[in-house]
């Protein structure tokens, strides 16, 4: 298989003028709201009357939700090899893979379809590859089940996943999206090589203490006479599951540490750095410059940002959240209560998770099990 020669050792200047030949864009204008970062580690922001609230920060047709769909795109970590295999019988998919394939410099199918996959888990390679079976998938979708494409009221997609959903919104083109996500994989693997660092799963107890084992590991590296400190939760999933990450040492206290601190069960990511955490503000700044010289439009559809999950009002809040969004965590518990919070006499949209793997149907059945009953994932 023929592959992209690595730039791993460029500066993230280096790396956007390398890999960024964008058109340069039309200037945007400063937007206008403030985001804020309302969670913590507790499987809960503190916010009065949070749960109430959820549902005002996504929009709502006055018509039966059962007649309408929600699209879910997955992230680095559910790819495998094979994945596309499913998807080449529908029209479009192959030359989709073909024009990514050009964007990159490598053959991306064969990747997807053969590995090794030990190159496919690379960040570098996964990130692209994900990207562009998610979007394919849509073109299954779209022969299968046409009223789930024109009845989408809302998508969101976790980490490079929310690339996917500003594609299929029509906030992106196809071509840009994979060069930014070119840009975005290799910046991200440079800052990984920064740092030893990595991410883990930690599941909790109602008695469980992950606030102060990361301040305890954070401490613990401050003895050890580390620079860049970093550990904190990364990803919420839902209440008794997050992803932690920071630097190696961090996480190899916690795990020396775990029962000290009523943490149930810990399990590495097969990463190789901190995403989500400010280890990665390099990889942000590559990220803000690619993203000025990408034309964005408005989304057609609510597109939910993974930083707060309330949806982007227009184009240049993509221009300023996205970049923030490598370094913040991904809040998909939050997300899925904007999209999902009912009364209990309501009814649910369909949803499709689209892309690799069915990690978002399982998380959203932890979340909310009555609106996981409409979820449907969609095979690639």
């Amino acid at each position: 298989m023929e592959r992209a020669p690595r730039t791993l050792g460029e500066s993230p200047k280096q790396l956007l003028e390398n890999a960024a030949s964008f058109r340069e864009a039309k200037s945007h204008n400063k937007p206008k709201e403030r985001v804020e970062d309302i969670w913590n580690s507790n499987p809960y922001p503190k916010i009065s009357n949070w749960k109430q609230s959820q549902a005002k920060h996504s929009i709502r047709p006055y018509r039966d939700p059962r007649g309408t769909s929600i699209i879910l795109f997955p992230g680095q970590g559910t790819q495998f090899v094979g994945m596309g295999k499913e998807l080449l019988q529908y029209p479009l998919v192959k030359q989709m893979f073909d024009l990514a394939s050009s964007v990159l410099g490598y053959n991306l199918l064969s990747l997807c379809l053969n590995g090794p996959r030990d190159t496919l888990n690379q960040t570098f390679f996964c990130q692209p590859a994900v990207l562009v079976t998610s979007l394919a998938c849509l073109e299954k979708l779209k022969a299968t089940n046409p009223d789930a494409i024109n009845n989408c009221i809302a998508t969101a997609g976790f980490s490079v996943g929310e690339i996917a959903a500003l594609v299929f919104s029509k906030a992106l083109t196809f071509e840009n999206a994979v060069r930014l996500v070119k840009v975005r994989a290799e910046a991200m693997q440079l800052a990984s090589d920064m740092t030893k660092s990595g991410m883990m799963t930690v599941f909790l107890g109602p008695d469980s203490k992950l606030n102060s084992a990361c301040a305890e590991a954070r401490k613990h590296c401050e003895t050890l006479g580390l620079e860049n400190i970093e550990c904190r939760t990364a990803n919420y999933l839902y209440p008794e599951c997050k992803v932690i990450a920071g630097n190696k040492e961090a996480l190899d206290f916690i795990e020396k540490h775990a029962a000290t601190f009523a943490l149930r069960r810990l399990k590495r990511l097969p990463v190789s750095g901190a995403f989500h955490t400010k280890l990665m503000e390099p990889a942000a700044a590559v990220v803000g410059k690619a993203l000025k010289k990408i034309p964005i439009q408005q989304p057609t559809i609510s597109v939910h940002s993974n930083i707060d999950g309330k949806r982007y009002r227009n184009s240049d809040q993509i221009l300023k959240l996205l970049p923030q969004q490598v370094v913040k965590p991904v809040c998909w518990e939050q997300t899925m209560h904007v999209l999902y919070e009912r009364n209990q006499d309501q009814h649910y949209p369909m949803s499709f998770e689209c892309g690799p793997g069915s990690s978002l149907k399982s998380i959203l059945r932890m979340v909310n099990a009555k609106a996981a009953v409409t979820c449907t994932t969609v095979s690639v």
